[in-house]
């Protein structure tokens, strides 16, 4: 392994600081971990399309910052509170990765937080 880099450690959520990393880079690979749709250390406030943007968000700022971007992104991980939300997910989903749509898993799940959605992703990028 050439390189491996950790982003975002030091940073928590809120004054809570959590024992991952942001995402970690290796040789091209970035692996986002999950995120939740806060701002700020708060939860969002709205449904599902409001909490979809925010995760989605969050996700592509990490991105940003590793010097990647959503056409980078292969695969995505979705967790869903309710299945109801699929399609509403789906439709804010195609809005940042309709031109470069990624492979995709999507279960629904309890949350840790008390939240509608969670998403990570995978990206790659010739280093």
């Amino acid at each position: 392994m050439k390189s491996l880099k950790r982003h975002g450690v030091a940073q928590g959520t809120g004054n809570q600081q959590l024992p991952f990393a942001r995402a970690v880079q290796a040789d091209g690979w970035l692996f986002v971990s999950g995120q939740t749709p806060m701002r700020d250390g708060a939860l969002v406030d709205g449904g599902i399309v409001t909490q979809v943007h925010q995760c989605i968000r969050n996700v592509l700022d990490i991105l940003e910052e590793a010097g990647y971007g959503p056409e980078h992104v292969v695969r995505c991980g979705v967790w869903l509170d309710d299945p109801r939300d699929f399609a509403a997910f789906n439709q804010v989903f195609q809005q940042y990765f309709g031109a470069h749509p990624p492979a995709r898993a999507c279960v629904v799940s309890s949350m840790v937080i008390d939240c509608k959605v969670e998403v990570d992703c995978i990206a790659y990028r010739e280093s």
